[in-house]
Formats: C-alpha cells, sequence, structure tokens
C-alpha cells in the first residue's frame, strides 16, 4: 500500500501535467490568432473578458512567458515522472518504451488536437483563457522578469530591442483583403463602396477628370442669339464662362440666376459676365489625389474645379459628382439596365464606346482588363497603339481586346466599336 499511493499520485500528477501542456499548446495558438479588432470592439462595447484579453494582447512579452514558463516546467516534469513510472515496473525496456508513448500522448492529445480546436475557435478559447493568464502573470511576474532580461539581453546580440515591436495597425492593402474577406456580414456593393474609398488615395484627378476638348463651356464672344440658344438648351446647372479660348476663363455660371435674368427678360451680354464673373474660377494641379481632393472641395465650398498642368493650361474639369461616382457608382436611374454612360450595347458580345471613356471606368463597369499603366482614355491608348492619327474603320488590338474606329473629329478618336476577349474566341 505504500507502494501504491505514490505511484497513484505520481500518475494523477502526470495526468495533470498533460494537461497544462496540452492548456498552452492551444490557448498559444488562439492568442496568436484571435482578431484583435473584433475584441477591441467587444472591449469597447464592455465585454469584461475581452477587455482583460485586450490588455493581454498588448502586451504579448508577459502571457508568451508565462505560456512558456508552464509549457516547460510540464513538459520537463511530466517527463521525469514518466521516466520514475517506468523504472518501477522493472522491466528492461520500460523506459524507451515509456519515453515512445509519452512522445505519442503528448503529440496528438497534448499539441495536435488542442492546437487544432483552437484554431478553430481562437475567439472562445483566448476569452475563456484570459483570466487565467492574468493570474498566471502576476504569480509569475518575477520569473517573467528574469527570463525577459536574459532573452533580450540574448537578442540584443542581433540588434533586436525591447522597442521592436511590429505595428498592429493595417495598411490598405491588408484592409482591402479584410473588406473582401466579409463576404457573408456585408453586402457586394457595400464591399465595393470601401473598397473604392480605399483606392480614392491611389487615384488623381487625371483619372476621372473630363478632357480638356469634352468640357461644356459658354464662348461669351460668340454670336448673342447662340449665347442664348445655348443658355436654354444646356443640361447643367453650373457652366464655364469663357472668351475665345476655354485658357481665358471669365468666371462660372450658376443657371438658377440667369433663368431668373431670363425670366424678367433683362440678361445681356454684359450683365452675364458681371454674373459670371461674381463666381471665380476653382483651378488645381494636375496629379492631386483623390481624398486629397475631396477633402479640398468639402473646404472650399465648391462642386467643380478645373485640373490645370505645370504651366497653368487646362487640361481638364473634375467635378465633386465624378469623385462620388467612383465610390458609389454612377448615379442613374436603373443601374441594373445602364452599364457606363458611354458604353452602348450594339449585340450581344459587341459594344459602342465613347472613346473619350476614361479605361478604369470601362474595367470598373464591364470587368474588362485594359492596361491603365499609361494613358487615361480608350482614345489616349490607340493613339499610343497606332502612334498616328487613324481612318475610319482602321482596325486596333490592345491584348485580347480589339478595336474598329467608327469616328474621327478634331485629331482625336471618337467613337469604337469593342469586342472584349470572351466574344473574340466565340467568333
Amino acid at each position: 500500500m505504500n507502494f501504491a499511493s505514490p505511484t497513484l499520485l505520481l500518475v494523477l500528477a502526470l495526468l495533470v501535467l498533460l494537461l497544462i501542456v496540452a492548456f498552452s499548446s492551444g490557448t498559444e495558438v488562439a492568442m496568436l490568432s484571435v482578431n484583435r479588432f473584433r475584441i477591441r470592439h467587444r472591449a469597447q462595447s464592455g465585454h469584461r473578458q475581452a477587455r482583460a484579453l485586450e490588455r493581454l494582447l498588448e502586451k504579448p512579452d508577459d502571457w508568451l512567458g508565462a505560456n512558456l514558463v508552464i509549457l516547460a516546467g510540464a513538459s520537463v516534469f511530466a517527463s521525469a515522472i514518466a521516466t520514475i513510472l517506468a523504472q518501477r515496473t522493472g522491466e528492461r525496456y520500460a523506459v524507451p518504451l515509456a519515453g515512445a508513448a509519452l512522445t505519442l500522448i503528448v503529440i496528438v492529445f497534448c499539441e495536435l488536437a488542442p492546437k487544432i480546436y483552437a484554431a478553430a475557435n481562437p475567439e472562445g478559447v483566448a476569452l475563456h483563457a484570459a483570466g487565467i493568464y492574468r493570474a498566471l502573470v502576476t504569480v509569475a511576474r518575477p520569473a517573467l522578469w528574469l527570463a525577459n532580461t536574459l532573452a533580450y539581453g540574448f537578442l540584443r546580440l542581433f540588434g533586436v530591442g525591447r522597442g521592436a515591436r511590429t505595428d498592429q495597425s493595417l495598411s490598405a492593402e491588408e484592409l482591402r483583403t479584410v473588406v473582401a474577406e466579409a463576404a457573408p456580414v456585408i453586402p457586394a456593393r457595400h464591399r465595393q463602396m470601401l473598397l473604392s474609398i480605399l483606392d480614392l488615395g491611389r487615384l488623381t484627378v487625371n483619372d476621372i477628370m473630363v478632357p480638356r476638348q469634352e468640357i461644356d463651356g459658354l464662348d461669351i464672344s460668340e454670336d448673342w442669339d447662340d449665347v442664348l440658344a445655348k443658355l436654354r438648351q444646356t443640361p447643367h446647372t453650373r457652366l464655364p464662362v469663357y472668351e475665345g479660348e476655354l485658357d481665358n476663363l471669365v468666371g462660372l455660371l450658376h443657371m438658377k440666376r440667369v433663368a431668373q435674368e431670363l425670366v424678367r427678360g433683362s440678361l445681356t451680354r454684359e450683365r452675364l459676365i458681371e454674373i459670371a464673373r461674381g463666381r471665380e474660377a476653382y483651378f488645381v494641379p494636375e496629379g492631386t489625389a483623390l481624398n486629397v481632393q475631396l477633402t479640398h472641395f468639402q473646404r472650399n465650398r465648391r462642386r467643380f474645379a478645373f485640373v490645370v498642368d505645370e504651366y497653368g493650361d487646362i487640361e481638364g474639369l473634375v467635378t465633386l459628382e465624378d469623385i462620388l461616382e467612383e465610390i458609389v457608382g454612377e448615379f442613374t436611374s436603373d443601374p441594373a439596365t445602364i452599364t457606363h454612360k458611354d458604353v452602348h450595347l450594339e449585340r450581344p458580345g459587341v459594344y459602342i464606346v465613347n472613346a473619350s471613356a476614361t479605361i478604369r471606368a470601362l474595367n470598373r463597369a464591364l470587368g474588362w482588363q485594359l492596361p491603365t499603366g499609361g494613358p487615361k482614355t480608350v482614345n489616349g491608348l490607340l493613339l499610343e497603339q497606332l502612334e498616328t492619327i487613324p481612318d475610319k474603320g482602321a482596325m486596333v488590338r490592345v491584348g485580347p481586346y480589339e478595336f474598329e474606329v467608327l469616328q474621327i473629329a478634331d485629331n482625336a478618336i471618337r467613337t469604337v466599336r469593342v469586342r472584349p476577349p470572351a466574344q473574340l474566341k466565340s467568333a
């Protein structure tokens, strides 16, 4: 009986130590795998265990040190007890057999099984382990201080100091991955909007501006009847007013004020110029990032701006609506039937495209993969390929895409017919 009691106690101690090893292995995986942002959200919502876990995760040295202390201690003592129990059997090969059996048990039941479970349920495991780790960190504080001091002293030989911790903030690309993986909880349209907001920092006003030749303005030097006709027919609420050419800007017209003058019959050329000069044009340099320009629009209470190059020449026009469309898509009464304002479906697999449309807008609206590293518009892309002004009917291939020039005007391609790759394969 005196022999059996210590043996039974040793067996129980061995089982407890193996449980400790399993706990240490599983909770380590859970703590390292848990979604820190979800834990932070739950902590801010008042969840007690989440607050404790968040504090632990802020100081990984402490809980990792406590985990390693109990893991190392439990592993060493479990091995020693298993050896003692094997020796007590008196069998010749008991010790190596016990070592092999203990290794198998540790691998399957104390390492793989707990880690697989913890990896599948990291939040639940980490939250339940947070209180235990807080107690362990408090109890093992002296040993942790000594272990951390020795560890950092060794790492200092390799240039690693106490302040060398990785940044836990996410980059834009990492945020894109998080949003893309949120498919089960965020609708596809909302995910696209979030991704578009992240893209604003990578895009510039040049990517979405209306090219200079496409700007709809009012030449005040034209015949007065032509000016009045254009004022009555324009679909825009604001019009740039210039004299002779666009670079000679007079100002901006708000059609609401013009309509009032037209109703009273008091609108003259001089009065029109006076109204236009009441609102000066707003200029922004080319290459301005869209997120920066959006802030400028808000700060200056403006809705559109002229994009100028380094010489001050007007390159195009960017509006607040253009930036918002980059986020929410085109403003249209029926998004399901209108793919893009510059694209018309001629027949299945064949599109008629306005060549002034931006390549990025076409890629986004139609799922194409036209190159975006060079010219911004279809016209620029085709002219770069041809290195000359083509004739009507000219055929151009850009990768797997086939373009047919339909209309030329003012030394630029105006309209093209496009066959995307899927249609080329089936033709």
